[in-house]
């Protein structure tokens, strides 16, 4: 028998995931998130709510839940604030998201 090693995750990092993946898991915020990358540039509320047809509250509300989840980043230049999306929580939640995918590999692996 293959004894397996995990890459363990703690409980954490298990916690960012989680919030980050709830942040992730509306179509709108995905949409969002997709507005944001192609500008490839910082953008603003007004930005976000005008070129997605949403009310400015709603558009706010939302991006709000996007930046405590630490996916977008904020910042403020006079009287506007910036959102940018924050690559380096993208790449963190990547990892995770590979030890859980790598260990089920591993698991099935050993099963057949």
């Amino acid at each position: 028998m293959d004894i397996i090693h995990y890459e363990l995750i703690n409980e954490t990092e298990l916690r960012i995931a989680v919030l980050v993946l709830r942040a992730l898991n509306h179509k709108l915020r995905m949409k969002m998130l997709k507005f944001i990358q192609v500008q490839g540039k910082k953008v603003t509320v007004i930005d976000v709510y005008v070129q997605l047809k949403l009310e400015q509250a709603k558009a706010s509300q939302h991006l709000a839940i996007l930046r405590r989840a630490n996916i977008l980043v904020s910042e403020r230049e006079g009287k506007n604030i910036y959102y940018s999306i924050n690559f380096e929580m993208v790449q963190h939640i990547k990892h995770a998201v590979d030890i859980i995918y790598n260990a089920k590999k591993d698991k099935e692996k050993n099963i057949n």
